[in-house]
């Protein structure tokens, strides 16, 4: 399962000018895992 700096990370990306034409994504942060 994702961890807290698994979402920190995410989000500092997020907030980045790296991901400024990405709008209306759903990102799972889950570390890998699929149930």
């Amino acid at each position: 399962a994702g961890e807290a700096k698994d979402v920190g990370e995410c989000v500092a990306f997020l907030a980045s000018d790296g991901a400024r034409y990405i709008n209306g994504e759903v990102i799972n942060v889950g570390g890998g895992m699929v149930l």
